[in-house]
């Protein structure tokens, strides 16, 4: 076997046929045309034989079949093959590799680790592996070091990585937990029942404020209430320090209202503090501030606390009387900034990062639905306008006005606020109904077929993948 092998290895590598003398000496060439490169090989895979030429595997002659020294210890001189214990269904790309020049096409019925542990057995290189995840759409994970300071560490891992241990998996459910009751918070205190005493501050921040048939007014705050004295007010709308209108109206003030012993509000400190803590923490535990700063679930993180320090701010300036530095136009948009924190739930659940991945993949679809629409609406809000112009009492008093119905028939929502009354304006919005449905329906599937590969993909790969980008 020895010899028969060695035989085999010379006869390979030195490119001349057993027997020839020194003339074929000079065109010794490890892998280059020759006598040897035009003999064929048989590979012998779990069974199934294949038969292919050595300079087809002569061109990767770092891989494992291209290397004559790699692929002997899988020779058999008995049946004079290389026999390989590996998939089969795996090994058809394989060859297709050699024979094509380095072309990789995965068989749609073999998983990705599958597949990736087969390109690593035959030792294609991590160039060719790195090539393929790029055109199967993997991003290029970038290698994130680790801090040095060994408390760092171990807090980095604490709160960036969920899975990393049991403590992180508790810190995880914790933060997720914040995150769902400030999220519920959010939308509680929106509730009529609750929403009563915060408007009337709202109002006192504007106003003058006038106590029954008193000769003096108390600005800023109202005064204390006594029992020979309901708590109820008559406000003036209109800026501080002047009185705001000729109009009053009359409203009812707890005795005794701060806003600072809200249960509302109470809830809401105890939420920013959680984010604080650790978004300071993982700041402090960072390896590199620059990539911290440059991360946008971190910037989420950050404008997701903000509205609070603002609101507290402005509160505990109307609290000293002071006149409001920001209007409640502006108050009002800061705390919708809050609604943001939902996306801080995307840093646990692979789903979001699913939903985020396909968004990205899906934006020329998503960009060409919109321009559909818009083109839609430019045509049949125009044809609905001149086809109701000449209705009384119609709905359809402009083009720009007939945008909204055409938007909400096209996407088949048809909310009945406006509507065609003429045989015309019913003949347009029955083909802009039909029109609309085929426009949304054409991009829908190219946007589910991206969710179910990154779905799929996410699937296969997550054991493979976990924590390979932490060195």
């Amino acid at each position: 076997w020895t010899k028969d092998k060695n035989n085999k290895l010379e006869k390979e590598i030195g490119g001349k046929e057993p027997g020839r003398g020194a003339a074929k000496e000079k065109r010794r060439c490890p892998w280059r045309s020759g006598w040897a490169l035009a003999e064929r090989l048989a590979i012998n895979v779990s069974g199934m034989r294949y038969e292919t030429q050595l300079r087809t595997l002569a061109q990767f002659p770092d891989s494992l079949l291209g290397d004559p020294g790699r692929r002997l210890r899988y020779f058999d001189p008995v049946r004079n093959e290389l026999f390989l214990d590996r998939s089969r269904v795996c090994f058809d790309a394989i060859l297709y590799f050699y024979q094509s020049g380095g072309r990789l096409r995965r068989p749609a019925n073999v998983p990705l680790d599958m597949f990736l542990e087969e390109l690593r057995f035959y030792e294609l290189g991590e160039e060719t592996i790195d090539r393929y995840k790029a055109e199967e759409g993997f991003s290029k994970e970038e290698e994130r070091p680790l801090p040095t300071n060994d408390l760092q560490r171990r807090l980095w891992m604490l709160f960036e990585y969920p899975e990393s241990s049991g403590g992180a998996r508790i810190i995880a459910i914790i933060s997720v937990m914040v995150i769902v009751l400030s999220i519920l918070i959010f939308c509680l205190e929106t509730l009529p029942e609750f929403r009563l005493e915060k408007e009337q501050r709202e109002v006192r921040t504007g106003c003058t404020v006038l106590r029954g048939t008193a000769s003096s007014a108390t600005r800023g705050r109202l005064p204390e209430a006594t029992s020979a004295f309901r708590p109820e007010w008559t406000l003036r709308r209109g800026g501080a320090g002047r009185q705001c209108g000729t109009t009053n109206e009359t409203i009812s003030v707890p005795p005794g209202f701060n806003p600072f012993q809200d249960p509302f509000f109470i809830v809401e400190t105890i939420c920013i503090i959680w984010f604080s803590f650790e978004l300071i923490v993982r700041l402090i535990c960072a390896p590199s501030k620059v990539h911290f700063f440059k991360d946008v679930m971190n910037t989420i993180d950050f404008f997701a606390i903000i509205p609070y320090f603002v609101t507290l701010g402005t509160e505990m300036a109307k609290d000293k009387g002071a006149p409001p530095s920001v209007s409640l136009a502006l108050i009002r948009v800061i705390r919708l900034v809050r609604v943001f924190r939902i996306f801080k739930l995307s840093r646990h659940s692979k789903g979001l990062q699913i939903l985020g991945q396909t968004l990205k993949a899906s934006l020329r679809e998503l960009a060409l639905l919109i321009f559909f629409l818009f083109i839609g609406v430019i045509l049949f809000s125009s044809a609905a306008y001149f086809a109701e112009v000449d209705s009384k009492d119609t709905a359809f008093t402009s083009i720009p006005g007939a945008f909204w119905w055409a938007v909400v028939t096209m996407t088949t929502v048809g909310y009945g606020d406006m509507y065609p009354e003429t045989v015309g304006g019913k003949l347009v919005g029955s083909m802009c109904a039909i029109a609309g449905v085929l426009t949304i329906s054409l991009p829908v599937p190219v946007i589910v077929s991206n969710f179910s590969y990154f779905y799929h993909r996410e699937n296969e790969c997550e054991e493979t993948t976990q924590y390979k980008h932490v060195s």
